[in-house]
């Protein structure tokens, strides 16, 4: 939005050039208040802009254009009163001084006399000088040079910013003074300031060819007594748009488009030539027979070629710059999954193979930065690869391609006949791999060809990488791409079977999404927990009164306390996702170490679940250990027997003072659970009845403590009433039963 400068404060005859730029900048912090033109309104109204006079910015910085008092005069310059001459004569005569011309334009030299120098220019001055002196003296040499430059009063008159009487530099000019001035008002003309001298009009200045231009050609000197005029602006139009150069411009009779572009630089290249719009205020002769014309306002669509660049503007005219289409007429664009996401160019006949002329063009280039990450510059200057977790490890292998859906990429189409978009699909392994001319569709200008990947429409599990851990006892342990249709025991069976070691019976499945579940039953339980703290604690308070209220006030703080503690140990516990895999216990207590046919047949024993990505299988070496945790007197490891029973571990391990017997239960290796409750449900193959039951090897015997005592770790019993929900539904081990207690 332009700013219109208001009229300077007169200036002073008394003030000299540097007291008049001093003065501007406070005029023109004034002028910046101005109300815009009625012009400038109208033009607001149709187009929203409230466009600037063209070239009024340049008056916001008169000082930029003052002239420099101490710059040489040029040789044209004219003496008149008030210069300063420095002459030096030496040989026949010697002299070295300065003189100031009098108000007759005259100096005085001793011996010499008196020497007229008004109207003498510059450039002839030492020729006068030496033509007066070889009037008195012979053999002499003379130098003579300017010194200080006479003020020179001017007057600024008409549509000026600030009208008045200027004592500028003996070397300004009429550009310097109608700076000095604030240059012309808002009603102001820029096109036609008159210079004039003596009653006579000695140049006219277009400040549009030395704003736009630079010519100076209409620039002459100053001299003093000159009466600059600047008259009433003339016709305007604006111009708006497309166009860094939006303003209000004064035009001259017979202006044309062009003449208008042309001061700011022509046509932008991203304005449109095919199409503007010339709104115009229009004449229409009365047809009623009446005197009175109707003026009305008009639109008319012009072109900006050779015809449009001729048409003549008219005063009041707004001229509408509109842009190029930002279509592109000969591109087709690829993006997605793809090296170089970009328009490419269009040539009758392309087809999908032109635009993916091979594989490469589908590797993005995440992956290439992805495999420069792997290895690090480290402080002791070593190159070291980076070490990882196992889960950050089958993610690395995953995560480092992005997996291209093959089968289904697709081309999206402007359908111009109904204007709407068409999806065309493609398989794109048979367009770029196969060559299949049914899928190696003809392209057209503007359709954008997408390549989808794995995340962005989910696959059949068969055509998603799989990656499956398998570590421990068996022969190639290692992280592997599971096979379509492939199973667990296919699995294991592919990577060499198991180890004579494998304890296969405690083998730890973990599935992700199983991960999850659990961790969200464990989260939920945690927040049950402490909304049943919050309320037990306030039901007791309430039921209580006098002494005892205290007393138990007290006690319920200690409780809450180590409850508390106990669910924090809780929250930081995390599921594991363990999946039981339900197999023979018989498994469990071999005699001797197994051959390989014994082994393959364990392996076939496994259950046949189809492996989803990020299934994990840890099969153990064989243990001799059982354990016994909880409120026993001996809480150790002890040495596996064969035939051992739980009422045989109950012994060895002894039974604490508040031990509750009758919540005990068993945590097997293979991850089930059973419990004295339990008992009659499971049929163990051999006995019945809890105490009586079989151990093997890795089992965990808890006995959980009895209620009455409210400790942290019984509090978490009542609460749940079952241990066996904790480890069956949480998928958390027989080390959190230590941490719990802790």
């Amino acid at each position: 939005m332009g700013q219109v400068i208001p009229p300077l404060l007169p200036q002073r005859p008394d003030l000299g050039a540097s007291d008049a730029q001093r003065t501007a900048p406070s005029q023109l912090r004034l002028a910046k208040r101005q109300a815009p033109t009625q012009f400038q309104r109208f033009v607001q109204e149709s187009t929203g802009q409230l466009l600037p006079h063209f070239g009024s910015n340049l008056f916001e910085n008169p000082l930029a254009y003052a002239s420099d008092s101490a710059a040489p005069a040029p040789a044209d310059y004219v003496l008149g009163p008030g210069d300063e001459v420095r002459i030096q004569i030496w040989g026949g005569v010697d002299y070295a001084g300065s003189q100031t011309l009098d108000r007759n334009g005259q100096i005085n030299l001793p011996k010499i006399g008196t020497i007229g120098l008004n109207g003498v220019r510059v450039k002839d001055l030492e020729d006068i000088l030496s033509k007066r002196i070889a009037m008195v003296f012979k053999s002499f040499q003379v130098n003579a040079a300017l010194g200080k430059l006479r003020g020179i009063t001017v007057f600024v008159v008409g549509q000026a910013q600030q009208p008045g009487t200027y004592n500028l530099s003996g070397l300004s000019t009429l550009v310097n003074a109608v700076f000095a001035s604030g240059g012309p008002g808002i009603n102001g003309s820029m096109r036609a300031i008159e210079l004039k001298r003596n009653g006579q009009t000695v140049t006219t200045l277009d400040l549009y060819d030395f704003i736009a231009r630079g010519d100076k050609s209409k620039d002459v000197g100053l001299q003093p007594g000159d009466v600059i005029m600047i008259p009433p602006a003339g016709p305007r139009v604006a111009l708006t748009g497309v166009t860094d150069h939006a303003a209000i411009y004064e035009i001259k009779p017979d202006s044309t488009v062009q003449d208008i572009l042309s001061l700011g630089g022509g046509l932008s290249p991203l304005a449109s030539p095919q199409k503007a719009l010339l709104e115009s205020i229009a004449t229409i002769p009365s047809t009623t027979g009446t005197p009175l014309d109707t003026v009305k306002r008009q639109v008319k669509n012009l072109d900006l070629y050779a015809a449009g660049l001729t048409h003549i503007l008219q005063d009041g005219d707004v001229l509408t710059l509109l842009p190029i289409s930002p279509a592109f007429a000969n591109a087709v664009t690829l993006q997605g999954t793809v090296a170089q996401p970009l328009r490419n160019t269009w040539f009758p006949g392309m087809r999908i193979q032109d635009l993916i002329p091979d594989r490469e063009a589908l590797i993005t280039p995440d992956y290439y930065k992805r495999k420069n990450q792997l290895v690090q510059l480290l402080e002791d200057n070593k190159v070291k690869a980076t070490i990882e977790s196992s889960g950050q490890l089958s993610a690395r292998i995953k995560g480092l391609v992005d997996q291209i859906n093959w089968d289904y990429a697709v081309i999206e189409r402007l359908n111009k006949s109904e204007l709407r978009s068409q999806l065309i699909p493609f398989n794109l392994g048979k367009a770029i791999v196969q060559k299949d001319p049914t899928h190696n569709i003809e392209l057209l200008a503007g359709d954008v060809v997408t390549i989808m990947s794995s995340e962005d429409v989910r696959l059949p599990a068969e055509r998603r990488a799989r990656l499956v851990r398998i570590e421990g006892e068996v022969a190639s342990p290692g992280i592997y791409q599971v096979l379509p249709g492939e199973t667990l025991p296919q699995l294991v069976t592919r990577v060499g079977g198991l180890t004579p070691q494998a304890y296969l019976y405690a083998a730890e499945f973990t599935r992700e999404s199983v991960r999850k579940q659990q961790q969200q039953n464990l989260d939920q339980l945690v927040r049950r927990l402490e909304t049943q703290i919050s309320s037990g604690g306030a039901k007791l308070t309430a039921n209580l009164s006098g002494d005892r209220a205290d007393q138990a006030k007290l006690l319920q703080q200690q409780q809450q306390q180590q409850m508390q503690a106990q669910i924090e140990q809780l929250k930081t516990m995390r599921s594991k996702g363990r999946v039981a895999l339900g197999l023979d216990p018989a498994l469990a207590v071999w005699d001797r170490l197994p051959d390989r046919e014994t082994l393959n047949r364990a392996v076939q024993t496994l259950p046949g679940l189809p492996l989803e990505d990020g299934d994990a299988l840890l099969i153990p070496g064989r243990t001799a250990f059982v354990s016994a945790v909880g409120s026993v007197n001996n809480e150790n490891v002890m040495i596996y027997k064969h035939g051992q029973t739980v009422g045989d571990l109950i012994l060895a391990a002894g039974l604490t003072e508040d031990a509750d017997p009758s919540q005990a239960f068993v945590l097997r290796a293979d991850g089930s659970i059973f419990s004295r409750r339990k008992t009659s449900l499971i049929v163990t193959g051999w006995l019945s009845g809890f105490e009586n039951t079989r151990l093997l090897p890795g089992d965990t015997l808890v006995i959980p403590a009895q209620v009455d005592r409210e400790t942290g770790y019984n509090f978490l019993v009542r609460a749940l009433r079952d241990w066996t929900q904790i480890f069956s539904n949480l998928g958390i081990g027989a080390a959190a039963i230590r941490t719990l207690r802790n």
